[in-house]
């Protein structure tokens, strides 16, 4: 042992050595679990907030306040009810439809409302289905509400709604 270098070690004044660090241990499995879990419920919470609050916004502020029933104009008062003679339109695949319409005019069309364009509408709409589309009441309750669109857009809103007196398919 004579032979081995001699070090010398100082000391501070509290008793520590200078050149010792001290290291924490590392934290164990379960103790960075906890701590991950904590991130992610805290980041959640913070998620979960934020989507409420857009959501308190919109409906709060942003929201539209009865636009449809603002935009959509009072349905006017009733008039005369126009009665069209039945036409025959031709459906898909050799097919028939005797149909007959009548007009629910409102009070400021008057009586004298010419049918002409309610029939060519319907003309146009109804060419070319199929009788399998036409036979189910949804289907023609469809048919109805598109007729009735385009109608109440040629009369300029003087017409208003359509009553089927005919609808017979061959």
């Amino acid at each position: 042992m004579a032979d081995q270098p001699r070090t010398a070690r100082t000391t501070t004044t509290d008793g520590k050595d200078p050149m010792a660090t001290t290291t924490e241990a590392a934290p164990s499995k379960d103790e960075a679990g906890q701590a991950k879990d904590g991130g992610r419920k805290k980041m959640i919470m913070i998620a979960v907030v934020a989507v409420v609050a857009a959501v308190a916004v919109y409906m709060l502020v942003l929201k539209p306040k009865d636009a449809a029933a603002a935009a959509a104009p009072p349905k006017p008062k009733p008039g005369a009810v126009v009665k069209l003679e039945p036409i025959t339109i031709n459906l898909a695949a050799g097919h028939f439809l005797k149909l007959g319409l009548s007009l629910q005019a409102s009070a400021d069309a008057g009586e004298d409302v010419s049918g002409a364009k309610a029939l060519d509408a319907a003309i146009g709409l109804f060419s070319g289905r199929t009788v399998d589309s036409l036979a189910k009441s949804d289907g023609r309750e469809k048919a109805k509400t598109a007729l009735i669109k385009e109608v109440a857009d040629r009369y300029e809103d003087k017409v208003y709604d359509i009553y089927f007196t005919d609808f017979v398919m061959q």
